[in-house]
């Protein structure tokens, strides 16, 4: 069984306009394109952290996220699954993806359909 990945940084969208320097609905609108994606959490949506480098959206996250909804994983699974140690990985899919391993993690995803 995969085990959850280290305690992991969620930022609220108050959060998030701070860091980005983006009004809410355009925070709303980048989840809603998928270049970001986000969770209710205690009642609140946030994001991981990890979704983010240098200020922006991680950019290859927009084409895993759309490879996942193709498999069928709501927003909620796909957000687990990057958070999740990914045994054929060795690491989370979204530390894979930080570290410029796209393809393949694309790959194990779309094997996930």
């Amino acid at each position: 069984m995969a085990s959850s990945s280290p305690e992991r940084t969620w930022l609220t969208v108050p959060e998030l306009v701070e860091t980005l320097g983006l009004s809410p609905s355009r925070i709303r609108r980048l989840i809603e394109d998928r270049q970001l994606a986000g969770s209710k959490r205690s009642g609140v949506l946030a994001v991981p952290a990890d979704f983010l480098e240098n200020g922006q959206p991680l950019g290859e996250l927009r084409g895993t996220l759309i490879v996942l909804g193709d498999a069928g994983f709501t927003d909620d699974e796909a957000i687990d699954w990057l958070l999740t140690e990914e045994e054929s990985l060795g690491v989370a899919p979204v530390d894979a993806l930080r570290s410029g391993r796209k393809t393949e993690v694309r790959r194990v995803a779309q094997a996930l359909g």
